[in-house]
């Protein structure tokens, strides 16, 4: 038997570790239920701190831990999926070709920043979603320097006032200074369409989060939108424009392509809508999880979000059934009813909340000390030794806040 996870995010990798964990517990050897793990590169993008200089260093390598629980890590991007044949085509970075097999598939192909198509947004914009694009804008940042201090160098538009962008656009200030120095003159501007800043954070925070921005010099232009850019800068919506060097688009999310593949139902940001197992109805042998997956997170109406937070416990139960059912053991029901936040506002410190109602419970250098926790050692992959690593995986316990 051979399960197949594709994907080396947060959710494929706990989908890994819960998966070889039940495997482990049911005396299952590595011989008669394989797990396979499909990704480009074995090593796990720190995606949640992508808004930080030195992105380079954002990453945590995983074959070893997967070597200590005996998951097959198989190099190479998962092209195409046939759900009749049961088979995954791979193409690995030389372009050879693969096709691989399996009797349980865990898709768990993340998501991608949504690029709408406005006059010269792929031209001029950068971003924080994906590694490379990280690197991209940070080298930009710095090489800067060799140009005039006018016409917008100094300036940095973030489009986008949800999680990412105000994260990208707190952490700035203190950014352009170690690359300017502390006399230069910084802007840093917020563009969102909403007309509040932090629209999904609700009313309780957003009074903290509007003082954060004030301390730290950052301007926002709400109710207004990104309509054009040019080398020059960002034209918005309401006519205004803003001389910058620099954009980043942080405006939106959607699931991954290779989700389109599956034939099954997708919500309107691309994600397979999976039962409370995690599994695909009406496609026999598909689990989805993570960004990839729209899934109810208790009984009165909350689902997962597209957050570290909620797939790395999705991760967890996707791997845990996925084998269950190959193990004939009984599914876990995902569930997730704790839910926090913790939203980085650089030298302002943070906030923390908790509860869908994003009740406040921690707030400047306190909470602070909290994200640089989850940011530092919760979020990183459990240490290669087999014991530990698969006891970091229990579905009931992992995400827990």
């Amino acid at each position: 038997m051979r399960l197949v996870i594709i994907g080396a995010g947060f959710a494929g990798m706990y989908a890994a570790l819960s998966a070889a964990r039940l495997r482990d517990i049911q005396g299952v050897s590595p011989r008669d239920l394989e797990i396979a793990l499909v990704a480009p590169e074995p090593t796990l993008v720190v995606r949640p701190r992508l808004y930080e200089q030195k992105p380079e260093t954002l990453t945590a390598p995983l074959q070893e831990v997967l070597k200590a629980i005996d998951v097959v890590y198989v190099q190479g991007s998962a092209e195409t999926v046939d759900t009749k044949s049961r088979t995954v085509d791979i193409c690995d970075a030389k372009g050879a070709k693969t096709s691989l097999s399996y009797d349980r598939l865990v898709v768990a192909t993340g998501s991608r920043l949504f690029r709408p198509n406005i006059p010269g947004l792929a031209e001029h914009a950068f971003s924080v979603d994906q590694l490379d694009d990280a690197i991209a804008l940070d080298r930009h940042l710095h090489s800067l320097t060799e140009r005039p201090a006018r016409n917008g160098r100094d300036t940095v538009v973030v489009a986008g006032g949800g999680f990412t962008g105000i994260e990208a656009a707190t952490e700035m200030p203190a950014r352009l200074r170690s690359i300017f120095g502390n006399s230069a003159k910084l802007r840093v501007v917020i563009v969102d369409r909403n007309n509040a800043i932090a629209p999904d954070m609700g009313a309780g925070p957003r009074p903290v989060i509007e003082g954060a921005l004030r301390k730290l010099g950052v301007e926002t232009r709400l109710g207004a939108g990104v309509a054009s850019l040019d080398k020059t800068g960002v034209t918005l919506t309401s006519g205004e424009h803003i001389e910058a060097e620099t954009v980043i688009w942080a405006a939106g999310m959607r699931a991954a392509p290779l989700t389109a593949q599956i034939p099954a139902e997708r919500d309107s940001f691309g994600r397979l809508l999976v039962d409370r197992d995690l599994r695909v109805p009406g496609v026999p042998g598909v689990f989805a999880t993570g960004d990839a997956a729209r899934a109810a997170c208790d009984d009165v109406g909350n689902y997962a979000l597209m957050s570290c937070q909620h797939a790395v416990r999705m991760g967890a139960f996707a791997g845990n059934n996925a084998a269950a059912e190959l193990l004939g053991v009984a599914p876990k029901h995902y569930h997730q009813e704790v839910y926090a936040t913790c939203l980085d506002l650089g030298e302002a410190g943070a906030i923390f909340t908790r509860g869908w109602d994003r009740k406040l419970e921690l707030v400047g250098d306190e909470a602070k000390k909290t994200k640089q926790q989850i940011n530092t050692v919760w979020i990183y992959p459990p240490q290669a030794k087999r014991a530990a690593a698969l006891a970091s995986a229990d579905p009931e316990r992992v995400g827990e806040v």
